[in-house]
């Protein structure tokens, strides 16, 4: 059965992977391609960041989070590697309920938290090193007998073949006409220096993070709703700084090497749904936000069940 993803972002290339596994004839048609998606500028760590539907969105991390285990430790992926980080909160919550599938998931104690805040949690879980994740998918996609092409569409109407699943990401204002999807601006520093740990405060309105790496460590960040600009402000360089050496005062400068921009492709919940347009079977997956990565399997898997279930 012959299926046509498009999009070759992390969601795409999942979904793609997952339907050739799955006995399908995969395509992919995308405007872009690694190392020009949104997705080769992700952080990434994996974190249920502000995806809705809860109920659904736990799920998929959940088994995005075995997946990823999964390549770190049977198929010897290097650039996956599992890292301690702590979210620290202004006031005391219940633990998420993705929490309760992790194998290390722990609540700060006091002497740990930093100043200005009065809560918080620990969690080990995998960071993806994107520049190196992104060309391993399109390599096990093409491995697997998937087919790539260039090509941009003006609709969804446009794309040929009669199973079409929709990993267009940010593109879906226009090829969907779906004004509810909007860009949530993301600037990020890369800088050679390890923190030993993650540090955390995932609000949207005091967005940052320090996510260790191997080659580096990526800081951010921010969430500017509606901002389509992909060029890097000094203003939000420093703005991300200051934040930044709030939660880690051991920060240097001097080991900056680079920044870079996303535009998340951000919805008011997450659209995985199936659609009869015009006699195409259509399964949407799209509007991830900032959490691509770390749903992106369990999202693949769905498609699959949507796919096969029609």
């Amino acid at each position: 059965m012959q299926v046509t993803v498009v999009g070759a972002g992390v969601s795409g290339l999942s979904t793609g992977i997952r339907l050739l596994e799955n006995g399908f004839n995969v395509k992919i048609m995308a405007e872009e391609i690694s190392p020009n998606t949104v997705s080769d500028t992700a952080a990434a760590w994996w974190y249920p960041f502000l995806a809705e539907p809860i109920e659904k969105t736990n799920r998929w991390a959940s088994e995005t989070f075995n997946e990823l285990l999964n390549l770190k430790n049977q198929t010897k992926i290097e650039f996956i590697t599992m890292r301690l980080g702590r979210e620290y909160l202004m006031k005391k919550c219940d633990p998420p309920g993705w929490s309760l599938e992790l194998p290390h998931f722990r609540i700060l104690q006091p002497d740990e938290i930093v100043q200005d805040y009065s809560f918080g949690w620990e969690i080990e879980a995998p960071v993806i090193e994107m520049n190196l994740y992104m060309p391993w998918l399109l390599s096990r996609f093409e491995e697997l007998g998937g087919t790539l092409e260039l090509r941009k569409f003006k609709s969804l109407e446009d794309v040929p073949g009669d199973l079409i699943v929709n990993c267009c990401g940010i593109g879906a204002t226009k090829l969907c006409n779906d004004d509810t999807v909007i860009p949530v601006r993301g600037q990020v520093i890369y800088i050679e220096q390890d923190p030993g740990f993650g540090r955390f405060d995932q609000q949207p309105d005091t967005l940052t993070y320090t996510i260790p790496r191997r080659d580096v460590t990526v800081l951010g960040g921010t969430a500017q709703k509606g901002d389509w600009d992909e060029n890097i402000r000094n203003e939000d360089t420093e703005y991300i700084l200051k934040k930044c050496e709030a939660l880690w005062p051991e920060l240097d400068r001097s080991k900056i090497v680079g920044t870079a921009v996303g535009l998340r492709p951000s919805r008011y919940e997450i659209r995985l749904e199936k659609e009869l347009i015009s006699d195409k079977t259509i399964v949407h997956n799209y509007g991830h936000g900032g959490a691509g990565v770390t749903l992106s399997w369990g999202c693949a898997d769905e498609v699959v069940k949507l796919l096969k279930n029609q």
